[in-house]
């Protein structure tokens, strides 16, 4: 286990160094100039220079990342140019707001989802289970923005019953949740049906039905236990994309997280608010994962953290 433990942590390090340094040259390669943003445009030649030199923008890329190299290592991620604050700092102010909407979302996701592609699993090549696959076919159809605004239009305009934007009060957060829920509950009641209805085919349940174990049995203790560990990392996968920030939903909810935050950075050209938010987010998608490895044995005995099973 420590072994393990040590050699994951090595490769994340390794993951998250090598997707912040990408960032860094992606961001400077791409069009636009910090200074214009910051400076507005009536800026003379004279202010951008100044600006580009407080920045440290006129030194070469190499220089800056040099720089940046020294500054990560000392856990100084640089201040952000247009909320004058570390950007590290205004990441973490927006974080719980993403990492509320991304919990609420897979836990509406859980509790529809995995109920439903048992059921399937269970009438499997029925006419009811062609029905509810062609409801969750659609809801994986449908775009996270044009399931927003239709939400919007039917509870914040139509029947005011829930806030259009932001996060003033809790019903603030039902549109946003149900809006990203959508699509992660098409996916994973499709693939908690898919691994159901396998393992319900299996031999052991044939031998086990023969026993006379009930059929509630068979399903919730033997077909749903073998059948945990791809859902899981199917809803960790997803959980930890959520986290990353779901820009669109954010962005037509006016929803304070860290996808509209990276919507500001880019167009602002905030280079070390771009770079602290990619920072945060794959360290917390990384960990994410390595804690899905390690609810694996928990599942299933017979898995062994870094040997075959």
């Amino acid at each position: 286990m420590v072994r393990y433990l040590a050699r994951r942590l090595g490769q994340s390090l390794l993951t998250i160094f090598l997707t912040v340094s990408t960032v860094f040259v992606l961001v400077r390669l791409a069009p636009g100039d910090p200074a214009t943003s910051y400076a507005g445009p009536n800026a003379t030649t004279e202010d951008l220079a100044r600006i580009r030199e407080q920045f440290g923008l006129d030194d070469s890329v190499f220089a800056q990342y040099l720089i940046f190299l020294r500054d990560l290592f000392t856990g100084d991620l640089g201040t952000s140019y247009s909320f004058h604050a570390p950007a590290f700092d205004v990441v973490m102010d927006r974080l719980p707001y993403t990492t509320t909407l991304a919990i609420s979302a897979i836990a509406l996701t859980t509790v529809v989802a995995v109920p439903l592609g048992v059921w399937m699993a269970r009438r499997a090549d029925t006419n009811r289970e062609i029905g509810a696959n062609i409801v969750t076919i659609a809801g994986q159809s449908m775009p996270d923005f044009w399931s927003g605004v239709m939400l919007l239009t039917a509870f914040a305009v139509l029947i005011p019953v829930l806030p259009s934007s932001g996060f003033t009060t809790w019903g603030g957060l039902v549109l946003p949740t149900i809006t990203v829920a959508i699509l992660q509950m098409a996916l994973i009641s499709r693939l908690v049906r898919r691994e159901m209805a396998g393992a319900l085919a299996s031999p052991y349940i044939t031998v086990a039905r023969s026993r006379g174990v009930s059929e509630r049995a068979l399903t919730w203790r033997y077909g749903l236990r073998n059948s945990a560990i791809p859902v899981l990392t199917a809803l960790g996968t997803r959980f930890a994309a959520l986290l990353n920030g779901v820009v669109v939903v954010e962005v037509v909810f006016g929803w304070p997280g860290v996808g509209s935050l990276v919507v500001r950075a880019l167009e602002t050209r905030d280079y070390p608010l771009i770079q602290a938010t990619v920072l945060v987010t794959a360290a917390l998608a990384i960990l994410v994962q390595l804690l899905i490895d390690l609810a694996y044995p928990l599942l299933d005995p017979r898995v062994r953290l870094g040997k075959a099973a």
